[in-house]
């Protein structure tokens, strides 16, 4: 005799949905959750770009964060974004692409820099409305750099210095550090073991105004909930 299935056997387990997703994006909840007001995005290893990385890297797929910021600035029950950074850098015209949606993010941003955030992680870590660094996180700052087949012709390196400004102007336009000061760090020599670039620590990168100020998850959400209470207020004026 054949037993009718329990139909709350064949209900999905909760426990494997939020597998699917950690194994899919890395993280335990996407934007549609609606459990909290704050959604929290994490950018960690490197940051994947049109190349895919050999898989025993830890990357953050570029094409996982975009639809997952469009749709942070169309869910009314998300009201702000925390961005968590611990990344090597990666795939310059990716990182702009990711530092470019979250500047353009309606909603109150906060960025936190924990391990490191070095090289394109630079521009993502000041995209934010408001940006912190921990004490011992480090800032990688250096040229922009080609990898693979370069075809030694003027035109190759024009491309190259205009995407470095792009890097440039980004940084220097949503943060306060003075650009004679962020290509100082850039083009620094000796200050990286047989490169050239400069490594700033948590407390220099605020005292050279790259980051806004020292500190973690605790003063970021103390700092978007202070945004998210600013943002109703205007609006309860506006109408």
């Amino acid at each position: 005799m054949i037993k009718d299935s329990n139909p709350d056997e064949l209900k999905k387990n909760p426990a494997d949905s939020i597998v699917e997703k950690i194994q899919a994006l890395g993280q335990t909840n996407v934007a549609e959750t609606g459990e909290s007001n704050i959604h929290v995005l994490t950018i960690i290893g490197q940051v994947e770009g049109h190349m895919q990385l050999p898989p025993q890297n830890k990357t953050t797929k570029y094409e996982h964060l975009l639809p997952q910021l469009v749709a942070i600035e169309q869910n009314p029950k998300i009201e702000g974004l925390i961005v968590l950074l611990n990344t090597v850098g990666g795939d310059v015209e990716a990182g702009l692409a990711l530092s470019e949606m979250i500047a353009s993010l309606s909603k109150p941003t906060v960025s936190v820099v924990l391990g490191g955030g070095h090289s394109i992680g630079v521009p993502i870590a000041v995209a934010t409305d408001y940006s912190f660094i921990v004490p011992t996180a480090t800032m990688t700052i250096h040229p922009v750099r080609l990898t693979g087949l370069v075809i030694g012709v003027p035109q190759t390196f024009e491309y190259l210095d205009k995407m470095q400004d792009r890097v440039i102007q980004f940084v220097i336009n949503h943060s306060k550090i003075k650009e004679e000061t962020f290509k100082e760090f850039m083009f620094a020599k000796g200050n990286l073991t047989r490169d050239i670039g400069t490594n700033v620590v948590g407390n220099e990168a605020v005292a050279h105004g790259l980051i806004d100020e020292v500190g973690g998850i605790k003063e970021a959400i103390e700092k978007i909930n202070e945004f998210i209470g600013e943002k109703d207020e205007e609006g309860e004026v506006l109408q």
